[in-house]
């Protein structure tokens, strides 16, 4: 059972993994010394438990400590309780949800392992939008996809935003990260992947057209401003685009991943 311990000094050291949340470049930063990631709001800090992620400590206002008394019960990690205007002097923002976790960031399967288990996977290539990271999470899950793999320079899942805006899905959706990204086409078709790259080069076919009938398929997206490099589209099986109306060429990059999972769902 948790231990409740009641605070009032905000300088005292047991706090210091909350210590300005707003700060994305610091944060990232120390989440990477100290291996480990911050969950916000009763119900994310539910899932990551739930999931089985192993909490450092819990922080959160009186009034959530009766609906997460269950995660409480079931943990030894200290719960530390102090009231909306601490929390919010602490952390530099408003926690809508009065309650954070720090957790112990887990080891990433490798990315041959994350292949090898997977038939449908959604592939993001230097994607730094935490916001846009974590909706492909949620509706890679939602769509029926088994796994994503990130390029070095993607953002972080576990970053706090990132695992809001995925509704907790990066807690047990399979990811990995390809260190050498320049083999990760190779990677693929080693595994028995056919690739269809998001791309507006003249080839690409209407998604909607594209044979999808295959065994595994992998489909390759890239960041919002230069899209996906040159060595994927022209390393891909597949180059592919969403019909457009009227003067608009594109839709932003997780409302794109969302339609075209939904198009290249397997349908057995």
């Amino acid at each position: 059972m948790a231990a409740i311990v009641r605070l009032d000094d905000l300088d005292d050291p047991r706090l210091r993994d909350y210590v300005d949340l707003r700060d994305v470049q610091l944060r990232l930063q120390l989440e990477s010394e100290r291996g480990l990631f911050l969950a916000e709001g009763e119900k994310v800090v539910r899932r990551a438990v739930e999931s089985g992620h192993r909490p450092r400590s819990f922080l959160m206002s009186p009034r959530w400590l009766d609906g997460l008394a269950d995660i409480l019960d079931a943990t030894d990690a200290p719960c530390f309780v102090l009231d909306d205007a601490a929390i919010e002097k602490l952390t530099g923002f408003h926690v809508h949800r009065g309650a954070l976790a720090a957790l112990e960031r887990p080891d990433l399967p490798s990315p041959e392992q994350v292949l090898a288990d997977a038939r449908r996977v959604v592939v993001v290539e230097d994607l730094a939008d935490h916001t846009n990271v974590g909706a492909i999470f949620r509706s890679v899950a939602a769509l029926g996809f088994d796994a994503v793999l990130l390029s070095p320079r993607c953002a972080d899942p576990l970053y706090r935003r990132a695992i809001k805006v995925s509704m907790g899905s990066v807690f047990w959706l399979p990811y990995a990260r390809v260190d050498d990204w320049y083999t990760a086409p190779d990677l693929l078709r080693a595994a028995g992947y056919t690739t269809y790259a998001m791309t507006l080069a003249d080839d690409s076919v209407p998604i909607d057209e594209v044979d999808h009938d295959v065994e595994r398929l992998a489909l390759v997206v890239g960041s919002e401003g230069h899209g996906l490099s040159a060595r994927w589209e022209q390393g891909a099986d597949h180059r592919v685009t969403i019909p457009m109306a009227a003067q608009i060429d594109s839709l932003n990059v997780a409302s794109s991943v969302a339609v075209a999972c939904w198009e290249l769902r397997a349908r057995a």
